[in-house]
């Protein structure tokens, strides 16, 4: 099954995703029928960025992982890729399953979680896929941000499913068969810079890498219309043809996912709501993430069972 990869919640056996036509300078909605938006989708909307408290003194590689260079772990207020408890980002689209179209769409949701991973504490985030409206995957992802404000990726715990029934849990945690972290999100994401690695977890081939594409681009999706989005290019080891377009607008994250060169799925995601849960609906959440742990404690023992537990 290949899944997409949001960079805040994703599996491990996919690559490419899908480029919505017009994505830049574009007022094009997207696959979003029948979904409603929290704002119209006609109104120029640019957030206010959040700022971090340093700047990169250089852009980080993966061979920049310092585990006592994470005093606030887990305020995760990168401008590009904020992670605040209670967040939920809902994305609408299509993806092609053995040669049909197929409404796809994605809800990711910060929780109030955090997790020890390797020796730094994680904000955990939950994310869900669904084809035709049916559960594919589920998965618990695990994100830090350093003291300079890049955003790391250091695991995560998916459950894929076909028809119903569990067919793969390919989780990766940051110190267990040889898996590394990656960076989600460089503090100051710059064109011309080198590209970096997402995460490596060899055992369940994730071998993500990213590059800045693109700067001050402006997308429209039914979420709203973003002036500055930044675009990341990313593609795997396995399939270096194949590539995912990620479009992020400041104090949002990602609001639009595409895909360039040979991606047989050829998906297309776009953000069409917002949402900041309620202390009762954030509480729901976080049983259904802890439930989800409680699955990853039985079934990856070998690899999520030496980690503490979220909290």
């Amino acid at each position: 099954m290949r899944r997409l990869r949001i960079g805040f919640a994703a599996t491990v056996t996919v690559m490419a995703m899908a480029l919505v036509s017009g994505a830049c300078g574009s007022s094009s909605t997207g696959g979003s029928a029948g979904v409603a938006s929290s704002r119209p989708s006609t109104a120029t909307t640019q957030p206010a960025a959040t700022t971090t408290t340093t700047i990169a003194k250089k852009e980080a590689t993966e061979k920049d992982f310092d585990r006592n260079n994470f005093d606030r772990s887990t305020d995760v207020d990168n401008q590009w890729f904020p992670l605040k408890p209670g967040k939920q980002l809902i994305y609408d689209g299509e993806t092609k399953v053995e040669g049909e179209r197929e409404r796809h769409r994605v809800v990711f949701t910060v929780t109030d979680l955090t997790k020890v991973v390797d020796g730094v504490r994680n904000v955990v985030v939950w994310d869900r896929d669904y084809n035709a409206g049916k559960l594919v995957e589920t998965e618990l992802a695990f994100f830090a941000q350093d003291n300079d404000g890049n955003v790391w990726h250091l695991g995560q715990y998916p459950e894929e499913y076909e028809n119903g029934k569990l067919v793969a849990a390919p989780a990766w945690i940051v110190g267990r068969e040889g898996a590394r972290p990656g960076i989600s999100m460089r503090a100051a994401p710059r064109v011309g810079t080198s590209s970096y690695s997402q995460g490596f977890g060899p055992k369940v081939n994730w071998t993500d890498r990213a590059r800045v594409s693109k700067t001050g681009q402006r997308t429209c999706v039914p979420a709203g219309c973003y002036d500055g989005v930044l675009m990341i290019d990313e593609n795997t080891r396995d399939e270096p043809d194949a590539h995912q377009l990620k479009y992020y607008a400041r104090g949002v994250g990602n609001v639009r996912v595409g895909w360039a060169g040979r991606d047989e799925e050829q998906e297309t995601l776009v953000l069409v709501k917002v949402v900041q849960l309620s202390p009762k609906e954030l509480a729901e959440v976080r049983r259904e993430a802890l439930k989800l742990e409680k699955r990853a404690y039985a079934i990856r023992k070998n690899v999520y069972g030496h980690t503490p537990p979220a909290e």
